[in-house]
């Protein structure tokens, strides 16, 4: 298995101290820093349940920079407004081609601006609900009938999408579900302890995805 670090290429036991996941910055005046303590308890999660020593600290990465090409998970999130320049959705483009790994998460608002702006990414390529049956959904832990509901919007039934570039899944959308919320600490929410970790069991499923696709 190996990880891409900028332009190099090095094996995961030599890089496996050092790495890390990201939080996605992006113009438009949505507010990609929500859910301030999701990625610290979802990486938490993940290296006590899973062993997979990940930097216990999350970064912040923008859309168009080089930097985006450290990391091999990249979460995004929030409520509102979303816009990729030219630039920035040529690199996110070449990042997620490279190996990169791309997790959206519509925490309630995101949707009609997150669909237009991928189409500025991947012009060829439409979001695809994905089958129940398919690796993400059981790669460390099962989830039958696809995504846990965590927060309640519109009374729709969660959903996953994905954008699929020549056989591989290189980006994942989790819509209706509020995933990260429920990754926060508990006394945000108040969300009962069995919500919370089957959040965090779904947040480990697609780091674990990221990591073994790489």
């Amino acid at each position: 298995m190996l990880v891409f670090l900028a332009s190099s290429v090095v094996s995961i036991t030599h890089a496996q101290s050092s790495l890390k996941i990201a939080k996605l910055k992006y113009g438009g005046g949505g507010d990609w820093y929500a859910n301030k303590t999701s990625l610290p308890n979802l990486i938490k999660f993940c290296n006590a349940e899973l062993k997979m020593n990940i930097n216990p600290s999350e970064d912040i990465v923008e859309v168009g920079s080089p930097d985006l090409f450290t990391y091999p998970f990249v979460h995004m999130t929030g409520h509102g407004n979303v816009v990729f320049t030219e630039a920035e959705a040529q690199n996110l483009r070449n990042y997620l081609l490279s190996g990169g790994f791309l997790h959206i998460d519509d925490n309630y608002g995101l949707d009609q601006f997150i669909r237009r702006e991928m189409k500025k990414v991947f012009p060829e390529l439409s979001f695809l609900e994905l089958p129940y049956d398919h690796e993400i959904y059981r790669v460390k832990y099962n989830f039958p009938d696809g995504l846990p509901k965590i927060h309640e919007h519109d009374a729709k039934h969660p959903q996953g999408f994905g954008l699929i570039y020549e056989g591989r899944l290189i980006c994942y959308y989790s819509y209706e579900t509020d995933l990260g919320n429920g990754w926060e600490d508990q006394s945000v929410y108040n969300d009962p302890e069995e919500m919370r970790r089957k959040a965090l069991q779904m947040g480990a499923n697609l780091v674990s995805y990221a990591f073994m696709i790489l």
